[in-house]
């Protein structure tokens, strides 16, 4: 018998399409939903083709497009996946994925193949019917592809696998870019939705997506329950979030918060999925309405990508976190809680770190240069919405934020605080309820019934009545027997308690900065409240320090003209 050598070729192309229905596989091609015909297991299929293979390939009169494709090519044109974070150029649809994409995008009939005169008649939609197999035409809710992974994107950068080490199954194509078959086998589903490998804590992500951080991080190895975003899932079912890992926050498909592919429709909202007490054992979602809070809006949809997490000009909880690194040891400087690995700042010089090197240096990244200024809530002799130069050490007087304080005479602080003590920021700002206290609730300036975001009690209305919880927040460093015995001035019970002047009237929580205050003037962070203290009868308003505890007002307060008043 003469052997059929036009056949060859054929049947090479047969095995090189359908390996796992030739290589003993349980899973093949006839037993998954890509099975269209009459027999197929899934509700899409044809109403009496009894061919399997027909909707994709035959042996003759192909489109001239491998392997052997009977089908047209999409036209397109396709809305593409944008991010600020991505690097890579990204195009219309190319090679294997616009081959997928002839059905996948709805917009050609499932039965119109190019062997046929006519096409195959479907049992129910003639098309992809909508859900999430059916992308449309509009890209940006699913991750990119057709683009190049070359050495040229990866290199720097850690966050992303080198092209040779990328682990196989997950495969570029002969062009070296990325594609639908990268992660997608269409012959085999073995693993579920047709992935090339298991993708249990995310192993097919992390084939491509390997984030030093990440496995030593709260994310990675959390042991709390999933949350209720299961459609966020591309592993098998999950039960923690450290099974589910990029799938908790993350979907390659149909994602609602396009730019990060994110399960929610924006960094807030999918942080809170999580955060709001349902998987995290304390609720940030909880804080972030209190009276006075960080801005954070959970329910606003994403505006204009402004940063690797910046929404617009809105605050994220990216801004202050980095989800991938959270909780890690790694990327860490003495001091800085784990909450904040591998987040960068600027520090109290005014240069942009890295990493950060102590937690204010976060808060002077927007609270300093930046334009997200601190309201300003009292009137002030002097004005300063730059806090970054409020606490420089030049400055005549400040709070020991990032350098030991001015005063090297404070007798009223609490041990073990001495003069040679440093705080931070949210030494005041921090939850009302924050554990960082003793109290139960999530640390961090997330809200707080006190304004602005205080961690106790600061009452500035003039004549509130003095008592431990009226000042709870300067009580909390300075002890209230040693400012009412008048250690440290000779009149601050008769202001204070007897006059009913609150702190504030006096003094500046913050700092003076140099160029606006004189260590004269403005010593012990005297910076009067316009609105309780005005100019004496002379026209003069200053405090002159003498040193040694000795000084000089020039004021008018309650009515009592010091012009001047000696102590």
């Amino acid at each position: 018998m003469r052997r059929n050598s036009a056949f060859l070729p054929v049947a090479a192309a047969c095995l090189a399409v359908l390996p796992a229905a030739l290589d003993g596989q349980v899973h093949r091609v006839k037993d998954t939903v890509h099975n269209l015909s009459a027999s197929g297991p899934g509700r899409v299929r044809a109403a009496s083709e009894t061919e399997v293979c027909i909707f994709c390939h035959t042996p003759h009169g192909s489109s001239g497009v491998e392997p052997l494709w009977n089908r047209s090519l999409p036209v397109g044109p396709y809305q593409i996946y944008q991010s600020s974070s991505l690097k890579a150029k990204v195009g219309q649809p190319t090679g294997a994925s616009k081959l997928c994409l002839s059905c996948h995008d709805g917009t050609i009939a499932l039965g119109s193949v190019l062997s046929r005169p006519q096409p195959i008649v479907m049992a129910g939609a003639d098309r992809m019917p909508p859900g999430r197999t059916n992308l449309g035409t509009d890209l940006t809710d699913d991750h990119p592809i057709s683009f190049a992974y070359a050495t040229s994107l990866t290199g720097g950068n850690p966050d992303l696998v080198a092209p040779a080490a990328i682990p196989p199954p997950v495969s570029l194509d002969k062009n070296g870019e990325v594609q639908c078959t990268s992660c997608h086998d269409a012959h085999d589903d073995g693993y579920g939705m047709f992935l090339v490998r298991a993708n249990d804590r995310s192993a097919l992500c992390t084939s491509c997506h390997r984030i030093p951080p990440w496995p030593t991080g709260a994310h990675a190895t959390s042991a709390g329950p999933v949350s209720g975003t299961a459609a966020a899932r591309i592993a098998a079912p999950a039960t923690t979030v450290a099974d589910n890992a990029c799938g908790s926050c993350h979907r390659p498909h149909g994602a609602p918060g396009k730019p990060w592919l994110l399960d929610g429709p924006n960094i807030n909202s999918t942080c809170q999925g999580c955060h709001d007490g349902t998987v995290s054992a304390r609720s940030i979602k909880g804080e972030i309405v209190k009276l006075s809070n960080h801005g954070i809006d959970v329910d606003s949809t994403p505006g204009s990508p402004g940063g690797p997490y910046l929404e617009g000009d809105r605050v994220t909880c990216g801004d202050c976190h980095d989800p991938h690194a959270a909780g890690s040891p790694e990327n860490l400087s003495p001091g800085v809680p784990a909450s904040l690995a591998r987040v960068a700042g600027v520090n109290l010089a005014g240069a942009s770190v890295a990493l950060l090197t102590r937690p204010e240096d976060l808060c002077f990244r927007c609270h300093g240069d930046g334009p997200a200024r601190v309201p300003i809530l009292l009137t002030r002799s002097i004005t300063q919405p730059n806090i970054r130069l409020q606490f420089q050490p030049n400055n005549p007087s400040f709070h020991p934020v990032g350098n030991p304080g001015a005063n090297p005479l404070v007798p009223s602080l609490l041990p073990p605080l001495t003069v040679a003590s440093m705080i931070s920021c949210v030494d005041c700002h921090d939850a009302d309820d924050s554990r960082r206290v003793g109290r139960s609730g999530p640390a961090g300036p997330h809200g707080s019934i006190y304004r602005p975001l205080l961690v106790r009690r600061y009452d500035t209305m003039d004549f509130s009545v003095e008592s431990p919880a009226a000042f709870d927040l300067c009580y909390k460093c300075h002890q209230r027997d040693s400012i009412l015995r008048d250690d440290s001035f000779k009149e601050h019970r008769k202001h204070v308690a007897d006059e009913r002047t609150p702190c504030s009237a006096c003094h500046d929580p913050h700092g003076i900065y140099s160029g606006q205050g004189t260590s004269r003037k403005n010593a012990h962070l005297i910076n009067f409240d316009r609105s309780i203290v005005f100019p004496s009868r002379s026209g003069r308003l200053e405090y002159a320090s003498f040193g040694g505890g000795h000084g000089q007002c020039y004021l008018t307060c309650h009515g009592e003209n010091h012009d001047p008043e000696t102590y």
